[in-house]
């Protein structure tokens, strides 16, 4: 009986639409777009998501300046397959000849505030894993720390960086010194 009136249901109910990388190139706004299913980025970020976003372009990128087969980006489509587009806060790439993200970066932030908490700790979080992204950075904006994740058969956590350095072994090294990071506006926050 309940077998039954499920099925009733279900073809009572609306179809989910599932969107495709061409739809999505007409979305306006800043959009996601997670199998299918779109998601809408919260409203511009705020002043200290905006500065941190800067601090780790900055940081990763002042140690490519000999690399030429690296850069760094920031917001920029990462393209997945059809139906799924992330957005990555700030991405390194390597060896990429198009005109947006479509290999796995080498590194990968997310600076992760109580709205987006959720789906940058599970749901990018897993999608970044199983693509191979090797380095993935959870900044926590209203805490001012880290938790970095190397890539081995599994995202494995490294630890919690406040004002630590790190090295991260990759084509380019990379050294990331979170004190940078993180030291104006810890001090911005003591004045307050």
């Amino acid at each position: 009986m309940f077998f039954d009136i499920y099925q009733e249901r279900q073809k009572m109910a609306a179809p989910l639409i599932k969107y495709t990388y061409e739809d999505y190139k007409h979305f306006e706004g800043k959009w996601e777009l997670i199998e299918g299913f779109p998601v809408a980025m919260a409203p511009s970020p705020v002043i200290n998501h905006q500065y941190l976003t800067g601090m780790f372009f900055s940081e990763i990128n002042k140690n490519l300046q000999e690399c030429d087969e690296c850069l760094v980006v920031v917001e920029e489509d990462y393209i997945i397959n059809e139906e799924t587009i992330l957005k990555p806060d700030v991405a390194m790439i390597c060896n990429e000849n198009n005109k947006f993200i479509t290999k796995a970066p080498e590194i990968v932030v997310e600076i992760i505030s109580s709205s987006t908490a959720r789906i940058d700790e599970n749901i990018k979080f897993n999608i970044y894993e199983k693509e191979g992204v090797k380095y993935y950075i959870l900044a926590y904006l209203n805490h001012l720390f880290a938790k970095v994740y190397k890539n081995e058969n599994g995202f494995k956590k490294i630890g919690d960086f406040e004002t630590e350095e790190i090295t991260l072994d990759l084509k380019c090294k990379v050294n990331i010194n979170f004190d940078t990071i993180f030291k104006k506006l810890r001090r911005k926050n003591e004045s307050s």
